[in-house]
């Protein structure tokens, strides 16, 4: 048995983080998985800015939790989320070499038997923060949201890549000719259409068009089926679980879950890496 616990969209609230340490210290996972948005909206918590937040709470209090543990202290898998700027990746890779996290955006981990592969990029939302956002299949922005040209990003990004690196061009040079049978992928985004994405979008509509109560990426969608990962984790979308009664799904041959929190409520998935089929949900 190889324990894990999963987790996403934090959003930078001391009382989610709290839950999620008190379940390490109760379970002794090996490893965790944290799918982004750490520390967004972080200033609605108890007052304090991102970086503060960052580094005031989240460092300390990983710092604290490695020393109580020592070496049971669980590897902890870190991707950023459409909501944290990508200004902190130099903070992620940081905490990564003291040892507290190890951030894999785009990087390729070897764990016990498995590969941990991360990818943090969403396709197109309405909202303006667009550091972590792609097209997704191409250059279509859907009806209500903003494209990726446009909005506000904490660092300049390529022209170039902005228009045309779509998130399936990067699934493809990320995994090109890979067998995936033991990978595990922390995305994001969760996929296209499915248990894991719904959105709280039925009735409504935008100059009379109706909007798509799916907003998960096509493309991570398509990659689960063409490629078959051993396991996916997946966020973003705060009350698909609520709206769904859902929080896992199989796509194919792979087992997908979701572990977005939302408002007051803590979302952890607890699984056995050698058998996700009996994983649990605890929540807060």
């Amino acid at each position: 048995m190889i324990k894990a616990l999963f987790t996403s969209d934090l959003h930078g609230v001391a009382d989610n983080y709290d839950f999620l340490f008190e379940k390490i210290q109760q379970e002794l996972p090996e490893a965790v998985f944290i799918g982004g948005d750490l520390v967004g909206k972080s200033n609605f918590s108890a007052g304090l800015d991102v970086n503060d937040f960052l580094k005031k709470y989240l460092t300390d209090n990983l710092q604290l939790l490695k020393n109580d543990l020592k070496d049971k202290y669980p590897k902890i898998f870190v991707i950023l989320g459409n909501d944290d700027p990508l200004s902190l990746v130099d903070e992620m890779e940081n905490l990564t070499e003291r040892g507290l996290i190890n951030y894999v955006q785009q990087k390729k981990y070897l764990f016990r038997n498995f590969q941990i592969v991360g990818y943090s990029f969403v396709p197109p939302t309405p909202f303006l923060n667009k550091d972590w956002e792609k097209y997704d299949v191409s250059r279509f922005t859907d009806v209500g949201a903003v494209s990726p040209e446009e909005g506000y990003r904490s660092k300049p990004v390529n022209t170039t890549h902005l228009r045309f690196y779509t998130i399936k061009h990067d699934l493809k040079e990320l995994f090109s000719g890979e067998d995936l049978s033991h990978t595990i992928c922390l995305f994001h985004s969760p996929p296209y259409h499915t248990d894991l994405d719904r959105a709280d979008l039925v009735g409504k509509s935008i100059d009379h068009v109706p909007l798509d109560i799916h907003v998960g990426s096509i493309a991570i969608k398509d990659f689960i089926l063409l490629k078959a990962p051993y396991i996916t984790l997946h966020g973003h979308i705060h009350e698909s679980t609520r709206l769904t009664g859902k929080w896992r799904q199989k796509i194919g041959k792979t087992n997908s879950f979701q572990a977005a929190s939302e408002h007051g409520e803590c979302r952890i998935i607890l699984l056995d890496l050698d058998d996700p089929s009996h994983a649990k949900l605890l929540s807060k």
